[in-house]
């Protein structure tokens, strides 16, 4: 099965990437000159510095391999913390996204040509940190044919090549207009299969330009169809002025995909050019969006004001394993 797509002339479609491309570069430009100012952050938002030498010992592992990380691309505050512990999710296909989301610190433009060896650095990196369980992610690159899933394909397979045993998560741009690109990817047998729907579908396009969240959605339930045996998750911020009806749609919408796991946290504002923090949402309030969405039937559900995609996923996919199991045994018995 292919993830939903636009069927036409190459040439026609190229140029309309490009003119995307284009578009949200002057997105970019436009949001330079606002400077609303920031609500003031509450004491439950609180990064976490560790002075471990394994942070630092990372950071150097991660240069010498010419990897980046989104954990630094995209400014996320769990980065000391998860670094000291040895987990970086990595992000392939260059630092240079061809999208302007709003949310988004991770620079855009027109991308470098892709390194035909960055796989079997990423695989080097495993081994020689020797990791449990590996997060791959990417910029989106509108620019490539495929939209790089070949790339996702291939350093899926050095890792298993050279850390077997190592489990693997991608957590991957929306592939729009690249129709077989899904299916790469997922026939190179990932664990866990995470899209972000980041945001409500109404504020898709003041803080998701060029997505679409139906699209994001079939995404999500096709990557299921393809492999029934795949964990899938999907992740969104708070803060951004959506309602908590709004919220539980789209809970709603992700069970109605089969998505097994959600992620759901605080959205904070990189730069001054970035989408304004609307409101800061209490930990109390995190606590009850996670008792309604455990309600719904995900099998895990991870809700804090420092929830992020990759926080934790390690234990996380452990937990998903077990999870399944329990349920599955359960039914086994009631039958």
């Amino acid at each position: 099965m292919r993830s939903a797509g636009i069927a036409g002339d190459p040439a026609r479609e190229r140029e309309r990437e490009e003119d995307g491309v284009a578009e949200r570069l002057l997105q970019i430009e436009d949001r330079k000159g606002t400077t609303q100012a920031d609500l003031p952050r509450p004491p439950w938002i609180r990064v976490r510095l560790s002075a471990d030498p394994k942070v630092e010992q990372t950071r150097e592992l991660m240069r010498r391999l010419a990897l980046n990380t989104v954990c630094e691309e995209a400014a996320c505050p769990n980065l000391s913390e998860c670094w000291a512990q040895r987990h970086a999710t990595v992000m392939i296909l260059g630092s240079v996204c061809t999208r302007a989301c709003a949310f988004c610190n991770v620079e855009t433009g027109r991308p470098d040509a892709v390194d035909p060896e960055e796989p079997a650095h990423l695989a080097s990196a495993v081994a020689e940190l020797g990791l449990a369980h590996v997060v791959i992610t990417s910029v989106d690159r509108d620019d490539l044919p495929d939209g790089g899933a070949g790339h996702f394909a291939r350093s899926i397979g050095e890792i298993r090549a050279r850390a077997p045993e190592t489990t693997i998560e991608v957590l991957t741009p929306d592939f729009r207009r690249k129709p077989d690109a899904l299916a790469t990817v997922i026939g190179a047998r990932p664990d866990v299969f995470n899209h972000n729907l980041e945001t409500v579908p109404r504020l898709y396009k003041r803080v998701r330009p060029g997505a679409d969240y139906a699209h994001s959605l079939a995404l999500l339930r096709d990557s299921r169809s393809l492999a029934p045996g795949l964990f899938t998750k999907s992740g969104i911020m708070v803060g951004l002025g959506e309602t908590r009806d709004e919220v539980r749609q789209v809970m709603d919408d992700l069970r109605a995909h089969d998505v097994d796991f959600l992620t759901v946290g605080q959205y904070l504002r990189p730069t001054p050019r970035h989408a304004r923090v609307e409101r800061y949402v209490p930990p109390e309030e995190f606590e009850q969006i996670a008792t309604e969405a455990r309600d719904r039937g995900f099998l895990l559900v991870s809700a804090s004001p420092l929830t992020r995609s990759s926080y934790h996923a390690e234990q996380d996919f452990r937990r998903l394993q077990a999870e399944r199991a329990r349920r599955v045994g359960e039914a086994a018995s009631g039958a």
